[in-house]
């Protein structure tokens, strides 16, 4: 009997029991579910609110990156950025004044004697010249430029004398006239006309190489003087009615080359940068008696005209108009003088320089186009109605 007792007393303990672990299991069960749902519920608020943040970052974005790049660009006008100078110490560094140094050549020396590390002053009234040309250089501790018009003298001469300056002119080809000797030689007097067409510019040249040996014999100012013969490249002004500027601008614009009588006149042409390489080993030498500065290598215009139409590859005409009076007939610079005594000679070919002009023109009409001025080719270098090749 008491057996029996002890078994149901176990056996109900035990069922207790079993109800006890039944009721933690399912208290556990419910915990887990309810902490499972209570994460789940806290992930996507969570993944609510991060979205939300992620859309607010991105209005924002879409806000301040303009902002950014306009920082930017000041930040870029604000440092300038200029082309490789050379250093110099101080005692091989010279202070060089340039008149006219906006201008086509005059620009291109201002370039170099910059670039090879000088302190540059340029003048210019800009008739001719363009700030363009020279603005990369503005802000330079080296570089300074002056709008300045020479109708009011700098009397650069005398300023040459108070401070012992080498003085160079820039004489030019057309002092030789429409020569009756060829090719031209710096002994050569020259065949002008002293009253015809061309005159002023002719004779303006020659009585300034007059004055600048005058100037020297009595004050003893050392003076260089360079006669140039043409040159073409960047930065000559579209309009100036020079035989290169007309033909490539006629060229691009798909009007008639203008050739003035059977084109048979000869020139010869060197790049820009060769004359500018010219110049500096003028002024560096001691050579004070006048330098042809030119490209031997002679050309008809009528030859001219049919290459820069190819280059171009324009369905231009050739239109021959009626010749201009004292229009020189032989151009062609005699240049041993300045290999024997400067070792320089032109180096860039024709048609390298040229197809760079063309690019440069290019470039130059659509910029034009887009501030809505359209350049139209002149007469080469009119002087009372007449024209003429140079």
């Amino acid at each position: 009997m008491v057996s029996k007792a002890l078994l149901r007393l176990v056996s109900a303990i035990n069922r207790r029991r079993m109800k006890l672990l039944l009721g933690i299991a399912l208290v556990a069960y419910v915990a887990s579910v309810w902490g499972n749902f209570v994460n789940m519920s806290f992930l996507l608020n969570r993944s609510i609110q991060e979205n939300g943040e992620l859309k607010i970052e991105s209005k924002i974005e879409e806000i301040v990156e303009p902002l950014r790049e306009k920082i930017r660009d000041l930040e870029k006008s604000f440092t300038q950025k200029y082309p490789p100078v050379k250093f110099l110490s101080e005692k091989d560094r010279k202070r060089i004044l340039i008149t006219g140094g906006a201008g086509f050549v005059g620009s291109h020396l201002t370039d170099k004697l910059m670039m090879d590390g000088h302190e540059v002053t340029v003048v210019d009234n800009f008739f001719t010249g363009r700030k363009r040309n020279v603005e990369h250089w503005i802000g330079h501790e080296n570089f300074e430029l002056i709008n300045h018009d020479v109708v009011e003298p700098l009397y650069i001469e005398g300023l040459a004398k108070r401070v012992g300056a080498r003085l160079l002119l820039a004489s030019t080809s057309e002092v030789y006239g429409d020569p009756e000797v060829h090719p031209q030689s710096e002994d050569y007097w020259g065949h002008v006309n002293p009253v015809g067409p061309r005159a002023c510019y002719d004779e303006g040249k020659r009585v300034a190489e007059t004055m600048c040996y005058a100037y020297m014999k009595q004050e003893g100012v050392e003076v260089r003087v360079a006669r140039i013969f043409n040159t073409f490249g960047p930065r000559m002004h579209m309009n100036d009615g020079r035989v290169v500027s007309n033909f490539i601008l006629q060229a691009l614009q798909g009007e008639p080359l203008t050739v003035y009588g059977s084109g048979s006149q000869t020139r010869a042409f060197q790049y820009v940068s060769d004359l500018v390489n010219g110049l500096v080993a003028l002024m560096n030498s001691n050579v004070s008696s006048p330098v042809n500065l030119g490209n031997p290598e002679e050309h008809t215009i009528l030859e001219f005209a049919q290459l820069i139409k190819n280059l171009v590859g324009s369905g231009s005409e050739i239109q021959f108009l009626s010749e201009a009076q004292d229009d020189p007939q032989k151009r062609k610079p005699d240049i041993r003088k300045a290999k024997l005594m400067l070792g320089w000679e032109p180096v860039v070919p024709l048609e390298e320089g040229l197809n760079k002009a063309i690019h440069y023109f290019r470039k130059e009409l659509e910029y034009q186009a887009n501030n809505q001025y359209i350049p139209k080719p002149k007469p080469a270098r009119i002087k009372k109605g007449r024209t003429r090749h140079n």
